[in-house]
């Protein structure tokens, strides 16, 4: 699959929120319900870096951060979201989404992404793990499923992070 990873512009968020609600559907991507609408999703990520991995004129994934805390000690810690819509899966645009989220968050003086995983979510525990990050620990019954086919089910979620090797090292 041929594609290009370019900037996020508020423009692409038909297409984005439609892949966030592909994601949902599969049951192993967010404790969720519905895909906000843009004003809410913007003031709750990071300004950059956020990313589409664009094919065929058409927004096949994407990925940005979102700010862990607002203690100015962790303005280096970000959170990882990146979702891959249903027909581009298994064909490296998670990879090249992560591998260019990773060099802007560094960028931007992020040293450490991290993110929590469902650990059914095998596709992603293995991406993550692919782009250096490590498990450190998983919460179980985090949260009670509000939707789908494991509606009422409580769902343990995997945490991982990435420490940069280049932004924060002394």
């Amino acid at each position: 699959m041929d594609y290009i990873i370019e900037r996020m512009t508020e423009g692409y968020w038909d297409e984005v929120s439609s892949i966030f609600v592909q994601g949902l559907e599969t049951g192993n991507a967010t404790f969720e319900t519905e895909a906000p609408d843009w004003a809410r999703w913007n003031r709750t990520h990071l300004a950059q870096p956020r990313l589409v991995a664009r094919a065929g004129g058409r927004i096949v994934g994407w990925d940005a951060l979102s700010p862990v805390t607002e203690r100015c000690v962790h303005s280096g810690v970000a959170e990882v979201s990146l979702y891959v819509a249903a027909s581009a899966r298994r064909r490296g645009v998670g990879s090249a989404l992560l591998t260019a989220l990773i060099e802007g968050a560094e960028q931007c003086g992020i040293w450490t992404l991290q993110g929590g995983i469902f650990p059914e979510n095998l596709a992603s525990l293995g991406l993550v793990k692919k782009h250096g990050f490590r498990e450190v620990g998983r919460r179980e019954k985090l949260g009670k499923m509000l939707y789908g086919p494991l509606a009422g089910t409580w769902r343990d979620v995997v945490f991982v992070e990435r420490r940069s090797r280049v932004v924060g090292v002394e």
